[in-house]
């Protein structure tokens, strides 16, 4: 007989903002990506960096006392600045000491997926100029 294993959790970390509606704009987001994701994953929250709740930290906290024992980060970054490659992992790293039973895994961020140059095109051929002929 085969353990079953429950669906992973998934935490799109953003930024966070001084700006409420900007961070709402992450809530909306997320809540898309629940309809999209449903089945995929037992919770889809988003957490924040910065200026803004909840956190990171708090976020696997919600995941684990959920029942989570598999959370999957998804950073919701352009660029491997200082958040991707040091302030997004110090801060997991403190939650895997503390629930070592846990699997927390960092999906790459969004600015490294083969698809960036395909949303930046379709967006960039959406303007009504960029469709005017040369002539």
């Amino acid at each position: 007989m085969t353990a079953h294993l429950k669906l992973p959790a998934l935490l799109l970390v953003a930024h966070g903002s001084r700006r409420q509606a900007s961070n709402e704009e992450i809530k909306a987001l997320t809540a898309a990506l629940s309809k999209c994701l449903h089945h995929h994953f037992s919770c889809i929250s988003c957490v924040f960096l910065e200026l803004a709740e909840p956190s990171i930290p708090q976020g696997i906290d919600s995941c684990v006392a959920g029942g989570a024992n598999r959370i999957l980060i998804l950073p919701y970054f352009l660029a491997a600045g200082t958040h991707i490659a040091t302030d997004i992992p110090a801060a997991i790293a403190e939650k895997k000491k503390q629930y070592p039973q846990v699997h927390i895994e960092i999906s790459e961020y969004c600015g490294q997926s083969d698809k960036m140059i395909e949303l930046l095109s379709a967006i960039a051929r959406r303007h009504s100029w960029a469709h005017q002929e040369q002539g």
